[in-house]
C-alpha cells in the first residue's frame, strides 16, 4: 500500500491531481483545501496518501497533513459516508474545526457544506463513535489550529511555522496565528499573519 507520495503537481483538476513521482503520474483524489495549499507552493510536494482498494479499483486519497488524514478515516467508517463525502467534508471544514463542530452538534453548521446535505450531516453527528473521536479533540488549543488552518490559501502554518522558528511555542503560535487570521479576515498576507501574530509577543 501507498503511505504517502512526494512529487510535482503535473496537474490539478475538480476532485484531485496528478502527482509525478520520478516519471510516474499518479492520480490523487484530495480536498479542494489540499488542493488550494498544493497550489499555493513550488517545488516538490509531500501528501500523505490513504489508498483504498475496491472490487474495481483502487483509488488513492491524499492529505496534506495527518490532521485531515485523521479526520478522513474517522469519517468513512459512519454509515453512508464513503470516502468522496468524507472530501466534501474536509473541503468545506477544516480538520481541525471538524471535532469542534461534531462535538457541539453543529447540525446547520455541518448541513451547510456543500454536496453533504441535512441527513448525512446529522448521521455523522449522531454516530457515537464519532461523538467520540470528536469530543476527545475539541479543546481550546484545536480551536486556535483551526483558526490558523483556516487563513486564505493555505498560509496559516506557514505563519505559525515561522514563530515557532522565532522560539514561540508551538500552541501559543496556533493561537496567536488563529487569533491574528480571525482579525485579518480574507484579506490576510503570510506576512501580515506572522505581523500581526507577533504583536502579541511583544506587549
Amino acid at each position: 500500500m501507498i503511505g504517502s507520495l512526494k512529487g510535482f503537481v503535473e496537474g490539478v483538476h475538480e476532485t484531485g491531481c496528478v502527482i509525478d513521482v520520478n516519471g510516474v503520474g499518479y492520480l490523487v483524489a484530495c480536498s479542494r483545501k489540499t488542493l488550494d495549499r498544493l497550489t499555493a507552493r513550488s517545488g516538490a510536494q509531500h501528501l500523505l496518501v490513504e489508498t483504498r482498494v475496491s472490487q474495481d479499483a483502487i483509488t488513492l486519497f491524499g492529505f496534506f497533513d495527518a490532521a485531515e488524514r485523521e479526520a478522513f478515516r474517522a469519517l468513512i467508517e459512519v454509515k453512508t459516508v464513503g470516502p468522496q463525502k468524507a472530501l466534501l467534508v474536509l473541503s468545506g471544514l477544516d480538520p481541525n474545526a471538524l471535532p469542534p463542530a461534531i462535538a457541539a452538534k453543529e447540525r446547520k453548521r455541518l448541513s451547510e457544506v456543500k454536496g453533504l446535505g441535512a441527513a448525512t450531516a446529522n448521521r455523522v453527528i449522531d454516530e457515537p463513535a464519532m461523538q467520540k473521536w470528536a469530543v476527545g479533540r475539541a479543546t481550546p488549543e484545536a480551536d486556535g489550529v483551526a483558526a490558523a488552518m483556516a487563513a486564505p490559501a493555505g498560509i496559516g502554518p506557514d505563519a505559525v511555522s515561522a514563530l515557532v522558528n522565532l522560539g514561540i511555542k508551538r500552541h501559543e503560535a496556533e493561537g496567536a496565528i488563529g487569533r491574528a487570521a480571525v482579525r485579518l479576515g480574507d484579506g490576510a498576507t503570510l506576512d501580515g499573519l506572522i505581523r500581526d501574530g507577533l504583536r502579541e509577543f511583544a506587549r
